[in-house]
């Protein structure tokens, strides 16, 4: 097990050369490879700059590189107008889509011991460790997974080896993956690197992947206030010290700690990025810990325009809406479907305020009656628009046209908010 390239600080600013280097050191390091896979996110981690590392890697690597399969996990297969915008150059007969409900293989279960140990008994079954086929099958004898470690609603921190299991998971995995987390809780989990989750993963990673040539890029992002954004580290390595490195960074610079608790905050959700409040409630999620009990959090997301990407989500989300946790279990209990479907519960659970504060949605596609059918408050997308500058706003605190503060967030999924709660 090595880390082979370590470079990050609160103050570091790697640019695409340095980032060029990186993987020039480890490639020399590792012996070039003659099959590759190419791991990276897709157009939802628009700003890891594991797109740039996947073009760097066809540049170095030529026509080594004989497969790039995005982690879509559940989410829509890119479209080539995403493909040109994420990875320029590359060519797109080398991509694949990852079939989440098809193109699986179980490689172990972890322990229902081992599983209820690391959750406190919450959770008691056996977790099956899948993967999309192609890791086990292809050949390869390079998988290299690209991806940022920022804070996580399902894992604590994203990325590494949840790139693997739940990015090129299946059903099954991807389903107890997100319902144990949800049930473990998600203000225990957000921005804790050693997650129950997480132990579970690296179980698997310890007991089922002996054979597979894994490697792992992980970068660490920081944006500042006016909106630039800085990498702050790059970790290459194949062990979980690599991960741990990289969420030690992140914690730093992806955590803001505010001095009060706003009664108001106010998302943007940048077009590019969020198409569906599966991704979107990433404004919930991250800003969950800042609100004050009885404020508002307003979200603004122009190109919302469903709610799961998966069709069979979406349609349980309008059928249950966002509900408390002890809402969600009980209709887990009482219904088929949803209990077939534990990652759309779990997803249910996260997106939900717990009647704590009120969310207000402006989704520029989908109804007022949509939005309000599945318990949000729906927002006027344009009145709001106006009101709030989302292309000049830094994140802080601002006065609003009415005279009450307010708390700008310009990218959801690119940190965590937490505040002194009362």
């Amino acid at each position: 097990m090595t880390l082979y390239f370590s470079v990050g600080s609160e103050t570091t600013s790697l640019t695409t050369d340095d980032l060029r280097d990186a993987l020039k050191q480890t490639f020399d390091a590792i012996k070039r490879p003659e099959s590759v896979l190419l791991l990276p996110p897709d157009a939802t981690r628009l700003f890891s700059r594991a797109g740039e590392l996947t073009v760097l890697c066809h540049e170095l690597l030529g026509d080594r590189v004989k497969d790039i399969m995005p982690a879509l996990g559940t989410h829509t297969p890119m479209k080539p107008a995403q493909l040109d915008h994420m990875f320029p150059g590359v060519p797109h007969d080398l991509f694949r889509p990852h079939r989440w409900r098809e193109d699986v293989v179980e490689l172990g279960q972890v322990p229902a011991d081992f599983v209820s140990e690391v959750t406190g008994g919450i959770y008691t079954k056996s977790w099956p460790a899948q993967v999309n086929k192609m890791l086990r099958d292809g050949g390869h004898d390079l998988i290299f997974s690209l991806g940022q470690v920022v804070p996580h609603e399902v894992i604590g921190m994203a990325n590494y080896n949840k790139n693997v299991f739940v990015g090129t998971g299946g059903v099954s995995g991807i389903n107890e993956s997100h319902y144990l987390s949800a049930m473990v809780g998600i203000d225990e989990t957000l921005g804790i690197a050693d997650t129950p989750l997480r132990k579970i993963l690296n179980y698997a990673s310890d007991h089922f992947c002996d054979n597979m040539p894994l490697l792992y890029a992980l970068t660490v992002i920081q944006q500042m206030k006016d909106g630039t954004k800085h990498t702050r580290g790059l970790f290459i390595g194949d062990d979980h010290e690599t991960f741990f490195h990289a969420a030690e960074l992140a914690r730093k610079v992806n955590i803001t700690h505010l001095p009060k608790a706003p009664q108001h905050v106010v998302a943007y959700l940048d077009p590019d990025e969020f198409k569906s409040t599966w991704l979107g409630n990433k404004a919930i999620y991250r800003t969950r810990k800042a609100i004050a009990t009885g404020g508002r959090l307003t979200v603004i997301g122009p190109a919302v325009e469903e709610f799961g990407e998966d069709p069979r989500i979406d349609q349980l989300i309008r059928k249950y809406g966002y509900r408390t946790k002890a809402e969600v279990m009980q209709l887990v209990a009482e219904n088929e479907d949803l209990a077939g479907d534990p990652s759309a519960a779990a997803h249910l659970v996260h997106g939900s305020p717990e009647n704590r504060f009120e969310v207000v949605y402006a989704a520029g596609k989908l109804t007022d009656e949509e939005i309000a059918s599945v318990g949000f408050t729906p927002g006027d997308l344009d009145a709001l628009m106006k009101r709030y500058d989302v292309h000049s706003l830094e994140d802080g605190f601002h006065t609003d046209v009415d005279g009450s503060e307010f708390y700008f967030v310009q990218n959801p999924a690119l940190g965590l908010w937490e505040a002194p709660l009362n």
